[in-house]
C-alpha cells in the first residue's frame, strides 16, 4: 500500500533521538512551560523571520486566541474562504463573529479581486488561508486591509516555510497562525500550534489568553506568575514533550520542504500531458507542497481504481464550509453559491506526498494514474 501520508519512516529514522529527548524532558520535572517550550518559541521565531511568538495547544487554538487577542466579538464579520479546514471557521464562530466567504481562483486561494465587494460596516478582519502550501497574494491583501483598516490573520497551518516575494508567510499580517498537527510541514506527534505577531502588546495578550488570562514573566504586573486572571482566557498549553520533539525536528524542516518540492516536480513532469488539472506555483511564490492537489471531473472513478491498485489518496476538502449543516446558516455570503469553490470540491484529490515517500512510489502512482485516465 502506498499511503497518502505516513510518519512511520520518519519515526524510524529519529526514534533513538526522540526517545532520548522524551526521557530527558520527563526527568526535568517540568511538564508545561519549561525550557523546551522557551527554546522552541525562540527557535521557531528565528527560523521563520518572526518578531514575537507563542506556542499553543493546536492550530485551531492559534486562530481562536488570535481573534480574541485582536478583540473580535459577536456581530463582527471576518472575510475568508469556504474551501478550508473547519478550524478556520470554527474559530471565527467561537468568538461569536461570522464568516463572509469570497470565492477562490484557479489556484484554490482567495480571489483578491473580489474581496472589496464583500466588505461591510461590520467587517473587522481578513483571514487569508495559505492553502496546500502556497501563499496568497499578500501584497493585494495588505493594501485592501490598510485601505479599510482591517486586521489580517494569516492561516499558515499548511504553509510553514512558504514565501511570497521572498518573505515568509506569517510575517505580513497582524497575526500568523501555524499548526503542528502530525501531517503538517513541521509535525508533532500530537497537537500543537503557534501564534506570531510583530506587536509586543498583542504578544503579551495572547500569551495571557493561552493560560486562563494569567500574567507570566511580566514583572511590571503585580499579579505576575500568580493564579489570578487579568482577563478572560482559555487553556491552550503545549507540553514539554511535544516541544522537545519539535525542537528535534525543526532543523530538518528546510530539507523536508526541498524534498517535498522535488517529489512534487516528479508528479508535475510525469502527469503534465494528462487530463488532470495540476497544481502550479504562482509567480512570486515559493510553494512548500504540504499537499499535491489535482482536479478531475471523474475523481470518484479515479480514486476507486487507485484503491484497487493499493494507492491511497485523500480529498482535502470534499465539502465547502458553507455547505455544512453546522455553518450554512451562520455564515454570510453575498451569494449562496460559490461556483469555483463548489466545482473544485467535487473534483479535487491529494496524491501521496511526504518527505519520506520514495521517488519510485511517485513514479508508480503516476504510471497507474495515466493508465486509469486512458480508460475512464
Amino acid at each position: 500500500m502506498i499511503k497518502a501520508w505516513s510518519y512511520i519512516e520518519e519515526y524510524k529514522g529519529l526514534r533513538k533521538k526522540i526517545l532520548k529527548s522524551i526521557d530527558r524532558t520527563l526527568k526535568s520535572g517540568q511538564i508545561f512551560f519549561g525550557k523546551e517550550l522557551q527554546k522552541f518559541e525562540k527557535r521557531f521565531i528565528k527560523e521563520n523571520n518572526l518578531k514575537y511568538g507563542v506556542a499553543v495547544g493546536s492550530g485551531t487554538d492559534a486562530l481562536y486566541i488570535a481573534l480574541l487577542g485582536l478583540g473580535i466579538k459577536p456581530g463582527d464579520e471576518i472575510i475568508t474562504v469556504s474551501n478550508t479546514a473547519i478550524p478556520t471557521i470554527s474559530a471565527i464562530r467561537s468568538c461569536g463573529a461570522k464568516a463572509r466567504f469570497v470565492d477562490i481562483g484557479p489556484d484554490y486561494l482567495i480571489n483578491t479581486d473580489n474581496i472589496e465587494k464583500y466588505i461591510s460596516k461590520n467587517t473587522k478582519a481578513i483571514i487569508p488561508v495559505h492553502l496546500y502550501g502556497q501563499a496568497c497574494d499578500m501584497e493585494k491583501i495588505c493594501k485592501i486591509a490598510k485601505k479599510y483598516k482591517l486586521k489580517i490573520i494569516e492561516d499558515c497551518a499548511q504553509a510553514q516555510g512558504a514565501k511570497f516575494k521572498n518573505k515568509y508567510v506569517g510575517t505580513f499580517g497582524d497575526v500568523g497562525c501555524f499548526s503542528f498537527y502530525p501531517t503538517k510541514i513541521l509535525g508533532a506527534y500530537g497537537d500543537g500550534g503557534f501564534i506570531s505577531t510583530n506587536s509586543i502588546n498583542l504578544y503579551n495578550k495572547v500569551k495571557r489568553i493561552r493560560f486562563y488570562g494569567i500574567e507570566q514573566n511580566n514583572k511590571k504586573n503585580k499579579f505576575n506568575n500568580k493564579y489570578y486572571a487579568n482577563e478572560h482566557g482559555t487553556n491552550s498549553r503545549i507540553s514539554e514533550i511535544q516541544t522537545s520533539i519539535l525542537n528535534l525536528k525543526l532543523p530538518q524542516v528546510n530539507s523536508w520542504i526541498e524534498q517535498r518540492r522535488k517529489l512534487a516536480n516528479v508528479y508535475s513532469q510525469e502527469l503534465k500531458n494528462t487530463s488532470l488539472k495540476l497544481p502550479a506555483e504562482n509567480i512570486n511564490c515559493k510553494h512548500v507542497f504540504h499537499l499535491y492537489v489535482v482536479y478531475h471531473p471523474k475523481r470518484d472513478k479515479i480514486i476507486k481504481k487507485l484503491k484497487e491498485n493499493n494507492i491511497q489518496v485523500n480529498i482535502n476538502y470534499p465539502f465547502p464550509i458553507h455547505k455544512m449543516k453546522a455553518y450554512k446558516n451562520k455564515v454570510l455570503s453575498k451569494f449562496n453559491y460559490l461556483p469555483i469553490t463548489e466545482k473544485m470540491a467535487n473534483g479535487i484529490f491529494s496524491l501521496p506526498l511526504y518527505p519520506n515517500l520514495k521517488k519510485a512510489d511517485v513514479f508508480k502512482v503516476s504510471r497507474v494514474i495515466k493508465k486509469i485516465l486512458i480508460k475512464i
